[in-house]
This record gives C-alpha cells, sequence and structure tokens, in this order.
C-alpha cells in the first residue's frame, strides 16, 4: 500500500513538474509578446539582459545556498572561455527572438522555432563529423516546407521579424551543437544548471553596453514609465524571475523524466502556446499558416523518431 501512495506521490509531482515547465514556458513567452508589442515596451536587449541578471542571481542562489544540484569548478581558463562562448551565441539566440516578438505573431514565431532540428542536423553535420541515416534526414523535408507553407499564409508577416526569428532558431541550434563540442570531456562537462550559472552574469557583461549603445536612456525611460505605470516594475521582475524557472523546470523535468517524454511534451508545448496566444491576442490566423505549423511539427515528431531508431 505504501508502495502505491509512494508511487501516485511521484507522479502527482512530475505532473505538478510539467505544468509549472508548461506554465513558465508560455508564460515567459506571452509576457515578453505583451511587452514588447502590446505594451509598447521597445528594448528587447534590455529586457533579455533583465532575464539574464535574474538568472545570475536566482542561479546562486539554488546552487550556493539551496544545494538544488551541487556546485561544479570551472577548472580552466580554457573551459571558461568555451563558456564565454557559449554565452555570447545564447545572448545572440535570445536577444534575436525577443526582437522577433515585437514584429511577428507568437504562433508564426512558434512555427519557426519548431525547425531548430534543421539547424540542429546542418551545424552537426558541418562542425562535427557525425552523420546521420539518410532518413533522419529525410524528415527533415517536413519541417522546412511547413515553415514556407506557414510564412506564405501568415497574414502579420513581417520581413525583419522573420529574419530575427529564423536568426533566433539557428543560434539556439548552434549552442546545442556547440556545447556538445566544447563541453564534451568529462573534466568539463558541466549540467544545464551549472553552465546557467556562469553563463549568466557572462551575458550581463555582454548585454551591458549592447543595452547601452543600442537602446538609448532605456533606464531613464523606464523609470519614466514607471511613474506614469508602477506595473512596469512588477511585469519587469515577474518577467524575469519565470525566465529562471523556465531553465529550473527544464532541468526538472529532463531529470524525472525519460527523454522520449521530454520531445513528447516539447512539440505539444508549442502547440499549447499557439492556441493560448492566439485565443488572448487575437491575432488573425489562416488556414495555410495553420497546416504549414502543423506539417513542421509532424516533421519534428518524425525526425525525432528516426533518430531514436537509428541510435
Amino acid at each position: 500500500m505504501e508502495k502505491v501512495k509512494g508511487t501516485g506521490n511521484s507522479r502527482m509531482f512530475t505532473v505538478g513538474l510539467v505544468l509549472a515547465w508548461y506554465s513558465s514556458n508560455i508564460g515567459v513567452l506571452l509576457l515578453n509578446k505583451y511587452l514588447l508589442s502590446n505594451y509598447g515596451f521597445k528594448f528587447p536587449i534590455f529586457l533579455t539582459m533583465c532575464h539574464m541578471t535574474a538568472c545570475s542571481l536566482l542561479s546562486y542562489v539554488a546552487i550556493a545556498w539551496m544545494k538544488v544540484v551541487p556546485m561544479q569548478a570551472v577548472r580552466s581558463r580554457v573551459q571558461f572561455a568555451k563558456i564565454a562562448t557559449l554565452s555570447l551565441v545564447f545572448c545572440g539566440s535570445v536577444v534575436s527572438g525577443n526582437i522577433s516578438l515585437r514584429f511577428l505573431p507568437v504562433s508564426f514565431n512558434q512555427a519557426i522555432g519548431a525547425t531548430t532540428p534543421f539547424f540542429t542536423a546542418v551545424f552537426a553535420y558541418i562542425m562535427t563529423v557525425r552523420r546521420e541515416a539518410w532518413i533522419t534526414y529525410v524528415t527533415l523535408i517536413p519541417v522546412v516546407t511547413g515553415v514556407i507553407i506557414a510564412s506564405g499564409g501568415e497574414p502579420s508577416f513581417h520581413l525583419f521579424g522573420f529574419i530575427m526569428c529564423v536568426g533566433a532558431t539557428a543560434a539556439r541550434a548552434l549552442k546545442s551543437v556547440l556545447q556538445g563540442i566544447l563541453l564534451s570531456s568529462e573534466g568539463e562537462k558541466l549540467n544545464s544548471m551549472n553552465l546557467l550559472l556562469y553563463m549568466a552574469p557572462i551575458a550581463v557583461v555582454l548585454l551591458l553596453p549592447a543595452t547601452l549603445m543600442m537602446e538609448d536612456n532605456v533606464v531613464g525611460i523606464t523609470l519614466a514609465l514607471a511613474r506614469e505605470d508602477n506595473r512596469i516594475i512588477w511585469y519587469l521582475l515577474f518577467n524575469s524571475a519565470l525566465a529562471y524557472f523556465v531553465n529550473l523546470t527544464n532541468f526538472l523535468v529532463t531529470k524525472h523524466t525519460s527523454a522520449l517524454t521530454l520531445q513528447v511534451l516539447g512539440n505539444a508545448k508549442g502547440a499549447v502556446a499557439v492556441v493560448i496566444s492566439i485565443l488572448i491576442f487575437r491575432n488573425p490566423v489562416s488556414v495555410t499558416g495553420m497546416l504549414g505549423y502543423t506539417l513542421t511539427v509532424i516533421g519534428v515528431i518524425l525526425y525525432s523518431e528516426a533518430k531514436k531508431r537509428n541510435k
């Protein structure tokens, strides 16, 4: 009886984790969209810097004080340089993604984001000697075709937003491939929580000059906005904390479920985000756009299946 109760509690815990992962992921995406597009807070680099500052502070609290995971030390300058390189690519990905949200609806943003496996396969092909089975590459055809169809049928298509979103997706894939190459030796491997602990402060250092140069008087404008409407401060604080919880829940869900479950949940998460965003923001969608997005998701599922079978 005790064992059944333990299993039930464990299942409830996993379901709670998945719900927290979905809520934080979709919440940060929708809040980013609201702030950058609807609210009129036109500072994506500063917003990303707020996210990274929260990730730096909360990562330290979680690892050094709360001992969520053991702290892993950076062992050499070479390892630090590798982490800094990953942080630069990570910054590029997040900033580009946030810029794209100013111009594109969440539904289209997610459709483009679903092509990450295509870019991962391309970078892995170019940068490593690892080759996939031909059937794996064939499954990438519907992934790309779906986005081409979705682009043609997107009523709110914006070329600059599209380029930024493709750039963000490519950078996200590049980071995962680089991470596999740079931190592959046993002595240098870091779990995702420790990697974030080191990457986030480097990201803040990289983003600070970019914010000051490219987003003129952003602090003054934000403070002026806060005097008119103090909700902006709460939005930024909540959004930044949520950005950290995306990483925390992602780590915990990965730890407590299988890789396959994570893939299935990840594919479904994009679809849930699309439905919720359409309900909230009421952006126009076309049948062509939805068919394109569906084709991309089917391609991603086939790609995951082909990779699993050819391992």
